[in-house]
């Protein structure tokens, strides 16, 4: 089922992204005086007020301008995309450098790709068993806290005093029960796929009080209590959230590329903008291949999944080298920090977002 609000947060992107571009001003009927403020024009656009010489009015054009809005394929992009996978640097400088006309700007594919990558991972049609690993890593976790309850169970009988042993007994039992219902989770069994079902489990404890948050915050803990007693609804929250405020990736992001250059004259918060920018997409592009592999499961899944960790260092490394300028060295070290620095920036975005959605 396709989600309205995904499918619009998409469109919105494109439509935002398409307010940093200039229109293409070609076909269509020409005038000699702008339509706009009649100012006699020379050439596609009035030198005026920028609006286009040539008037559309066919009904293909309506299709044609959605398109350019939402989806942004023009030649610009086709000359933006194989730099950015392939040479960063360049696209970087260049950009910086004044040489615009010919590539989509840093923020207009930022925000298109952060909606796209949401939208389809959030979207795309899950295959059948792709989700395998992902059910025996939900069933093992399940396991381990049955074995936790069992465990505490046991030492609440050994220490019961004998007007509540019969209680202990009861809870001990139950618990019991409960573990061996997640043992046959574990594993090829046909039960393994009963592991879809733990937002219902989750949902029952929470219910029950089995979880007890204790966090000092009695509101906190209320929140938390709530949230766990509607998993899907959290996590789907949590998600809405995640993508709202992706935008906030770019001003945590630019200290720590400044700090790398703080001695280095020639280069402004401008520059690591489109520096943060421009490797934000990559990073979305690259998630989202990784996905379209995982959703094809097999070779392919676990060949993109063992390159990811080499391609990510190596487009930092030859995108720092390309827009500032460096030499080996300088590029190695300052790599390793912005992969530390991108840890750090993870971490502080994620929280961001925890307090967002818990706000």
């Amino acid at each position: 089922m396709v989600d309205i609000e995904a499918v619009g947060g998409a469109a919105t992107g494109g439509l935002i992204a398409g307010q940093f571009e200039k229109p293409a001003g070609k076909a269509g009927e020409h005038h000699n005086l702008c339509a706009d403020c009649g100012t006699e024009t020379v050439g596609r656009f009035c030198h005026n007020c920028g609006n286009a010489a040539h008037v559309h009015r066919t009904l293909l054009h309506l299709g044609e301008e959605l398109l350019h809005g939402v989806m942004h394929f023009d030649s610009r992009t086709w000359r933006t995309l194989p730099l950015l996978v392939f040479r960063p640097g360049r696209l970087t400088r260049e950009w910086c450098e004044g040489k615009r006309t010919r590539y989509v700007s840093p923020l207009a594919v930022f925000l298109f790709t952060m909606f796209v990558m949401f939208m389809l991972l959030s979207y795309a049609p899950e295959p059948e068993g792709g989700s395998t690993v992902g059910r025996q890593a939900v069933a093992t976790a399940e396991l381990a806290r049955r074995n936790t309850e069992v465990a505490n169970a046991r030492v609440a009988l050994k220490n019961a005093p004998p007007e509540a042993r019969a209680g202990a007994e009861i809870a001990l039992k139950a618990a019991e029960a409960n573990q061996a219902r997640a043992k046959s989770r574990v594993g090829n069994t046909p039960k393994a796929a009963e592991v879809d079902g733990w937002q219902t489990d989750l949902a029952t404890d929470a219910k029950s009080g089995q979880l007890g948050f204790s966090t000092g915050s009695k509101k906190l803990d209320a929140k938390l209590q709530k949230k766990f007693e509607n998993p899907e609804l959290a996590a789907y929250k949590l998600q809405q959230t995640f993508y709202k405020f992706s935008f906030l990736l770019i001003p945590i992001s630019i200290p720590f590329v400044a700090l790398l250059f703080v001695w280095k004259r020639g280069f402004t918060l401008y520059d690591h903008g489109v520096f943060v920018l421009y490797s934000l997409t990559f990073m979305s592009l690259l998630i989202m291949v990784v996905a379209a592999a995982g959703r094809i499961g097999g070779l392919v899944a676990g060949l993109a999944f063992a390159l990811t960790p080499f391609i990510i260092p190596m487009h930092m490394y030859y995108q720092l080298q390309g827009a500032y300028g460096l030499r080996t060295f300088s590029a190695l070290w300052r790599t390793w920090f912005l992969l530390v620095f991108c840890a750090i920036a993870l971490t502080f975005f994620l929280l961001a977002i925890l307090w967002l959605n818990m706000a």
